[in-house]
């Protein structure tokens, strides 16, 4: 069987989607290798992996795009900090290589440094996304504002008229960077954006249509799994079981981005409402709350059994925890802050499968109503959560995989892999998706 090396950036909600790929890899026979950040490197040998840090130059670059004044600041930013990884990501990845000697490759694409050093490489390499990927589109408005999908002539020459000012900001602050890296490495430049995402053998995109926009022209090496969720073992609390009430959950997102004010506006709005509130907060201060009696503030719970019982969930339209919810049928009040959050958000609220609530009209009454809301939104997210299941998820990203990547002729390929990406948008009509 086949050696597997994969590289993510720093930060959980890059990691854990991964993790039940690697492991169906794993089952199958493969040898798998992992490099990412260093408190997770543990929780990676445990799984039986071959594991070990990105450098510490790579985690000491803080992803504190929140700090910026407005979303253009932010973006810039982000794309700073993505570049300066860069730098540190190609002889980290070149070092594993050497190291490891695999025949392929699995790059979180937020790694820009970590993609141009595989593409550099010579063998068989792969890319995954668990956000939405900024793929232009005549089918999907520009990324990054969170537009309304066009309807009409003038919604047609909106995105015409828009998408040049939206995706030349993200080039413009992209694009010089990442080639220099490219240039150093002996690589032609990209001419823009889209080369990044179309430049992969494969790209796992760990979602599925018709939560993502319909599109007619996906390039053939996008291929949708679903998402790929997965949680670190860990113990459900006692008090869980004992809750009796339907329950709400809050989330915030792994790395902090300043948004512990919608926990602090989910506490007062929900206060009084028939339900049981838990919070979690991974990336914050719990001190800072006055909890009701009717709802718990906690750093870490897991999600799932919460989600198993739960009638919304109110996220930082994260794409990790929003499509956990979903996935499960559980309608979503989504309350973007920042960074690829608002185009989640709108996807939330265009699939109907629940609300959105930009974070800057955040208080507890529009919390309140639209919590109430989401949840009469109940048919829209088992409609999400049946098209994410037929995705396949893990054991799809698994056969794709080996079947690009690795010209495996396993019996379990030919009776298992699909294009997924054909199954479901071919079983939708766009015109019809998108409320």
């Amino acid at each position: 069987m086949s050696r597997i090396l994969a590289y993510t950036s720093p930060g959980r909600g890059h990691l854990y989607p991964i993790i039940p790929i690697l492991d169906e890899l794993r089952r199958r026979g493969h040898e798998i290798s992992l490099r990412t950040l260093e408190s997770e490197v543990p929780l990676a040998l445990s799984r039986g992996f071959r594991a070990a840090a990105i450098s510490p130059n790579i985690e000491a670059i803080e992803h504190d795009d929140w700090r910026a004044r407005n979303p253009r600041a932010a973006l810039i930013h982000a794309m700073q900090i993505f570049a300066a990884r860069a730098k540190h990501e190609v002889p980290d990845l070149q070092k594993a290589i050497a190291e490891e000697r695999p025949d392929a490759l699995l790059i979180d694409i937020n790694c820009w440094g970590a993609l141009a050093a595989a593409e550099a490489w010579g063998g068989r390499w792969s890319s995954f996304c668990p956000y939405p990927l900024p793929l232009s589109s005549p089918d999907a408005p520009p990324f990054g504002p969170g537009l309304r999908p066009a309807r009409g002539s003038l919604g047609r020459m909106r995105d015409r008229l828009m998408r040049p000012l939206v995706t030349g900001v993200f080039e413009r602050a992209m694009l010089p960077p990442l080639n220099l890296v490219r240039r150093g490495i002996g690589l032609a430049p990209f001419a823009d954006a889209d080369e990044m995402f179309r430049r992969p053998e494969l790209l796992i995109y760990m979602t599925a249509e018709p939560f993502e926009y319909p599109r007619r022209d996906w390039p053939a090496n996008v291929v949708m799994v679903g998402p790929c969720e997965w949680e670190p073992p860990s113990e459900v609390p006692a008090w869980v079981a004992a809750i009796k009430e339907p329950i709400v959950l809050i989330t915030t997102s792994s790395e902090f981005q300043n948004d512990g004010r919608l926990v602090e506006a989910a506490l007062q709005a929900l206060a009084d409402e028939p339900v049981s509130v838990v919070a979690t907060l991974p990336a914050g201060d719990l001190a800072q709350f006055h909890v009701p009696a009717n709802a718990r503030v906690e750093r870490f719970v897991p999600h799932r059994p919460l989600l198993d019982r739960a009638v919304c969930a109110v996220t930082h339209a994260g794409m990790g925890a929003t499509q956990k919810a979903l996935s499960r049928g559980v309608p979503v009040c989504a309350v973007p802050f920042g960074r690829d959050q608002l185009e989640v958000a709108r996807r939330v609220e265009i699939a109907d499968a629940g609300t959105r609530l930009p974070a800057k009209r955040l208080n507890a009454e529009r919390l309140r109503d639209k919590v109430r809301e989401a949840m009469t939104k109940t048919a829209g997210a088992a409609r999400i959560a049946a098209a994410f299941k037929a995705a396949g998820g893990p054991t799809a990203a698994a056969d794709v995989f080996e079947a690009r990547l690795l010209a495996t002729n396993a019996s379990h390929i030919g009776a298992g892999f699909r294009d997924t990406r054909r199954v479901t948008a071919g079983s939708q009509n766009p015109g019809t998706e998108w409320h």
